[in-house]
Parts: C-alpha cells; structure tokens; sequence
C-alpha cells in the first residue's frame, strides 16, 4: 500500500512538473504585419511558371529550416531557438499574402530576412504563390 502510495505521488509529482516546464516555456510572440503590407494583393498569378519559381527558391532558401513539404522539419530546424512554422496549418495559411511577404522580406529573430537574397519583388511574390501550395 505504501509503495502504491509513492508511486502515486511520484506519477502526480513528474505530470506536475510536465506542466509547469511546459508553461514556462516563451510563447511566441505576436508578429505585427504593418497594415501596408497586409492589405497588399500578390501582383504574380498563380500558375505553373510562378509555382515553378517559387519551388525552385523555396528549395534554395526555405527548405532547410521549414522542411520539403512545409512542415517545420528541415534539417536545420532542430538548431533553432523558435520551432519554424508549419506552413501547411490554417493558423498559417489564412494570412493575407502580403503578410506573408513581409515576413519573408523582413524577418525576425531565427527567421532570416531575405529582401538581399531575393531583391527581385515578382520572384519573393511567386514564393508566396508556392506557399499557398503547401496546404494540407
């Protein structure tokens, strides 16, 4: 009986811990897309050439932190502080293009900008094209 006891309170104690460790973790923080950028249209139709584009430099710049197919499982993903996002989620997909164009230009903490990478706008905007591609 005593051992069940202790054995109670040990499973009790490590779920507790779970909890906390887990609560204690940073949350991500808001990213704030200026109202300029949100609002803006993708000016590249989606079609074979602009998904063929944006796959080519999603395989260049993208795929080693995000994974193959979006997912956040690139092999550099493990190295980061922040889990890359999930690009195939809905939380992700229901952005506004031009949000995630700004993200992808700007940047921000282990996400790198890439508006010196890819300064050509209609190439950075088929990357969007292809992302939107990435949906479960």
């Amino acid at each position: 009986m005593k051992r069940q006891l202790i054995l109670a309170a040990s499973v009790l104690a490590l779920s507790f811990m779970g909890v906390a460790f887990k609560a204690m973790q940073p949350q991500p923080k808001p990213w704030i897309v200026p109202d300029k950028f949100a609002k803006a249209v993708n000016p590249v139709k989606s079609d074979a050439s602009s998904i063929s584009a944006g796959k080519s430099l999603w395989g260049t710049h993208c795929s080693s932190c995000h994974g193959k197919t979006g997912l956040g499982d690139g092999n550099k993903a493990a190295q980061l502080k922040t889990q890359p996002s999930d690009f195939t989620k809905g939380t992700f997909q229901s952005q506004s293009d031009g949000s995630i164009f700004y993200k992808i230009t700007e940047g921000r903490d282990d996400m790198p900008g890439f508006k010196k990478k890819i300064p050509d706008e209609e190439d950075m905007w088929s990357l969007v094209v292809y992302v939107r591609t990435l949906k479960k």
